[in-house]
């Protein structure tokens, strides 16, 4: 039973709810301007660096990060495909066209554009007409899209974001953290593949008018190839930054720097950093145990646990982080147990931060025990099941020297 990258990310960010705000350059010597900071490695889903990242701001064109989630998620329900057409309405034309003068894609009023360039748009320019138009086209107004992206959010553990508008053009009670950000970032390139690499595209035209992307960091051809930037009135400059070097990919959310030769430099600095100071240590082999858990009523008392592949972690290259890894899990499991059954999940701390949880499932099947091993069970069950309450399984052989 393989979870979703959209269960792991909802998984992911419940988990670091819980976790100390405590940043990671307290672990390995790193600081940032940035009061507002999170890293995260995208394949082992490792947290690099954690800075304020659960405290709210003002999103700005950061919610159009939301805006294009939800609109992948319409295409990937079939509500609409790239040839669908949406109309450009009066609305859309003012408050995010050339009228406005604000990021735009100069769409005409009272056209039609199809849904792959208003992405285009989206993405490429920050348009704030394109995203205008597709919130109309996919649910009629502003305010009934917005809804729709409050409930993606939602369904991603996003528990800081709220938005009220597609454009992230100031309004009151609109919110994220730089947590939720890299997440969705992560959730757009692991989910929707296709939609994520039109923010690499160099540059985008409409209406006879060709304009560069954006994010200038995308033509520096150092290994960043999104997202998008932000700024709100007296909150500073904002950025969800993706980089990709021999193989490994981060993102990264910065808020709250006080220039744009900040934000960008930051950028750049933290994806450096965060390439050269760590390393991948594999800490158990695809389908080695994990550990195991108690279970009721079987054959068997023990059952082994797996993950669904190798499990490693991103460690510092100074041996700097001792880890510790506890195994969590409703128990006892009650037999029958079928191979393959989520069963529970590891979670591995860092300096007691959170910084990885894997799901673990069942490494084999347990049959239903005879009338004798279940009364045993019920008897052990009877007298000890309650120490489980007080403790948790601790998997040994995660500090320091073994990462």
């Amino acid at each position: 039973m393989k979870l979703s990258a959209s269960k792991h990310i909802a998984a992911l960010a419940a988990a670091l709810a819980f976790a100390p705000t405590v940043g990671a350059q307290e672990r390995v010597l790193y600081e940032t301007p940035a009061p507002r900071a999170f890293m995260i490695d995208a394949d082992t889903g490792t947290v690099l660096f954690s800075k304020g990242a659960e405290e709210t701001f003002s999103p700005a064109s950061l919610a159009k990060l939301s805006t294009m989630e939800t609109v992948a998620h319409v295409l990937q329900d079939g509500k609409a495909t790239g040839a669908t057409e949406y109309f450009v309405s009066e609305h859309a034309w003012r408050t995010g066209g050339a009228p406005s003068r604000t990021a735009t894609m100069f769409a005409v009023v009272k056209s039609n554009i199809s849904v792959d360039n208003l992405i285009q748009g989206l993405s490429v320019v920050m348009a704030n007409d394109a995203a205008i138009i597709l919130a109309e086209g996919v649910a009629g107004t502003e305010s009934a899209f917005s809804e729709l992206m409050n409930e993606r959010a939602k369904s991603l553990g996003l528990a800081q974001s709220r938005f009220v508008n597609p454009t992230g053009l100031p309004a009151p009670g609109q919110t994220t953290s730089a947590r939720d950000m890299a997440l969705l970032a992560m959730h757009l390139w692991q989910d929707h593949r296709v939609l994520y690499s039109r923010y690499a595209q160099k540059e985008f035209g409409w209406n006879n008018i060709t304009q560069q992307n954006r994010n200038p960091l995308i033509k520096q051809g150092i290994g960043i190839d999104g997202l998008v930037t932000g700024f709100a009135e007296g909150e500073g400059y904002s950025i969800v930054v993706s980089g990709i070097r021999d193989g490994r990919r981060l993102f990264a959310a910065l808020a709250g720097l006080p220039n744009d030769k900040d934000r960008l430099s930051e950028a750049i600095r933290i994806i450096d950093w965060g390439m050269t100071s760590f390393r991948n240590a594999e800490i158990f082999a695809n389908h080695e145990p994990v550990g195991q858990a108690s279970v009721f009523g079987g054959e068997k008392g023990r059952l082994n646990l797996v993950a669904n592949g190798p499990v490693s972690i991103l460690a510092p290259t100074d041996g700097s982080v001792e880890f510790v890894g506890r195994i969590i899990y409703p128990g006892p499991v009650e037999a029958p147990v079928k191979q393959g059954a989520e069963i529970g999940k590891l979670v591995i701390y860092g300096d007691k931060q959170i910084v990885r949880e894997i799901p673990l499932y069942a490494g084999e099947s347990i049959a239903t025990g005879s009338i004798a091993q279940r009364a045993l069970g019920a008897v052990y069950e009877l007298a000890f099941g309650w120490l489980r309450g007080l403790s948790l399984e601790s998997i040994p052989g995660l500090s320091k020297g073994d990462a």
